[in-house]
């Protein structure tokens, strides 16, 4: 049992940051199964392992990988610690230099407006899949948080959910019922994401239509994207007609929580 429960712990880890397993493994190995408070003792030692890794050794790791973590600006920042802490926040070089130029048009735009990013890749290996995401494997891809604003239309940096996921702007009354579609056809997860808020914050806080649209606005001007992903009644009540944003199909997840952009 201690081994099978081992095993799931590998598993767990390999999954949720991609080097906590091997870590983890490692810190086993270590701490030899007569030392006394073994246990304890192996916890401390994964720990310090893990964060030593994360921090000083997988970012210049990741580079012969052709990875690096995204440089956060003033502008450009995680939503949580946890997507650093869990090595989520990897990208190829190109498209740390399409973010950084989105930020400076955005900043034109909407001053004092944070561009929040969520899950964007691990750091090694192409097709390594970043659970529960179906693309999110080569370092081209990114999710970025919606804008809210105040109930007096002012702007804000508030969020809806903890981890930024599961919080939607739902369809207005005429407006495409894009999961209700997919459910019909059989597609059980596309709603899953509400269960991925880890709670919900800021109730006050509205949709912004206007400073959603000019930092899609700001990432269509840039020639290095590839595609967009967000909900099809966003994209036709933000009058979007650009062929770069894309239904991404019932067998992935809604996007009116957040923006899926990748380069080419």
């Amino acid at each position: 049992m201690k081994k099978l429960l081992h095993f799931i712990i590998i598993i767990l880890l390999t999954v949720v940051t991609q080097i906590g397993g091997i870590l983890y493994f490692a810190a086993i190995l270590v701490i030899k199964n007569n030392t006394e408070k073994r246990n304890l003792k192996r916890i401390f030692t994964f720990v310090a392992l893990y964060l030593f890794s994360t921090f000083f050794v997988v970012p210049h790791i990741a580079k012969l990988f052709g990875r690096e973590k995204i440089k956060e600006t003033e502008i450009i920042q995680a939503n949580t610690f946890f997507t650093k802490l869990l090595n989520r926040n990897y990208v190829k070089p190109s498209l740390n230099n399409v973010l950084q130029k989105i930020s400076i048009n955005f900043e034109k735009k909407q001053k004092g407006i944070k561009i929040i990013y969520l899950d964007a890749n691990f750091p090694f290996i192409d097709k390594f899949p970043l659970l529960p995401h179906l693309s999110h494997n080569d370092g081209k891809k990114i999710d970025l948080s919606l804008i809210y604003e105040l109930n007096n239309g002012e702007i804000t940096n508030k969020k809806t959910s903890i981890s930024g996921y599961g919080v939607y702007e739902n369809p207005k009354k005429k407006e495409i019922k894009q999961f209700d579609i997919c459910s019909k056809k059989g597609y059980w997860q596309y709603d899953f994401p509400k269960y991925l808020s880890f709670g919900k914050i800021n109730k006050e806080i509205l949709f912004s239509e206007k400073a959603t649209k000019d930092l899609l606005n700001s990432i269509l001007k840039q020639p290095e994207i590839g595609k967009i992903f967000i909900e099809p009644h966003l994209k036709i009540r933000m009058n979007l007609k650009n062929s770069k944003i894309r239904f991404h199909g019932c067998k992935a997840v809604r996007h009116d929580d957040h923006i899926h952009l990748q380069i080419k």
